[in-house]
């Protein structure tokens, strides 16, 4: 990034990265002494500063910097408004709740959820929705959905129970070679403390199996909420009559799906099926 670009003519992440060098510099600080100070190493500062860091740099790195500068949130508030600038305007109400919840309980009927999806399922999902926009308007809103996952390195990751419909595993999106990255991916996070999996197979039926996605979030010191999607836009719910609603048909939807044992048990086989 040359010094003499104009900010205008900048990136989000080449912005974000001028502004803490500008700030390092004038506390007087080393890019050495900024990375040990907020864990991370120089070179990690030095991608950082030159927008080069990708998806994008952390929230952790983002509040170490406010700490060791003294900024209060700026540029924890700077991260956050580049995630929100490639996410639809809808979408980012629940995108806050997201960061701040404690658990959360996801049915997806026919899509992976999106904090559980690879670069190339979503690239795949984005490139069927979005026809007209161009490569880079893509490769944005994949990196911003994969910095979803960066609330499973906070100190206390929210516990996510996910449960996926067994359509979301055989719809194909993309070609067999994204599904099986797909697939691999889940079997990982299916092995994380902090995330469980279930499958709700074909053969449990269909007074089994909600044909809507929905996910209900809960919070530490906060009333729980609910929300839903169509193709046009999102919805949070915080109703108790509604939202307990939601907790009766997920407590099915629970009863209903595979173990978790048996839900790996079956990615497995997909998975296989894809390899082959």
């Amino acid at each position: 990034m040359d010094e003499t670009t104009p900010p205008e003519h900048l990136n989000p992440l080449q912005r974000f990265g001028r502004d803490v060098r500008q700030v390092r510099l004038a506390r007087k600080l080393t890019q050495k002494h900024l990375g040990k100070a907020t864990g991370y190493s120089e070179g990690y500062v030095s991608k950082v500063e030159s927008g080069t860091m990708l998806p994008r740099p952390s929230e952790k790195f983002a509040k170490g910097c406010d700490t060791v500068f003294g900024t209060g949130e700026l540029f924890a508030g700077l991260l956050r408004r580049i995630d929100e600038g490639d996410h639809p305007s809808w979408f980012v109400p629940y995108l806050n709740l997201e960061r701040k919840a404690s658990r959360i309980l996801d049915y997806s009927a026919n899509v992976v959820k999106g904090i559980l999806q690879t670069d190339g399922y979503s690239r795949a999902l984005f490139q069927g929705y979005f026809s007209r926009e161009d490569e880079d308007a893509i490769e944005a809103k994949v990196a911003a959905r994969l910095r979803r996952r960066d609330v499973f390195d906070l100190n206390t990751p929210p516990f996510l129970w996910s449960i996926l419909h067994e359509a979301c595993l055989r719809t194909i999106v993309g070609s067999a070679q994204v599904m099986a990255g797909q697939l691999e991916f889940l079997l990982a996070a299916a092995a994380s403390p902090h995330i469980k999996l279930q499958v709700m197979p074909f053969s449990a039926g269909a007074p089994a199996a909600s044909t809507r996605p929905f996910t209900v979030l809960r919070f530490p010191n906060s009333p729980t909420v609910l929300y839903t999607e169509t193709r046009v836009g999102g919805r949070m719910h915080d109703s108790a009559q509604t939202v307990d609603a939601a907790l009766d048909d997920y407590d099915l939807l629970r009863a209903h799906a595979l173990s978790p044992d048996r839900s790996v048990t079956l990615i497995k086989t997909l998975l296989k099926e894809y390899r082959a």
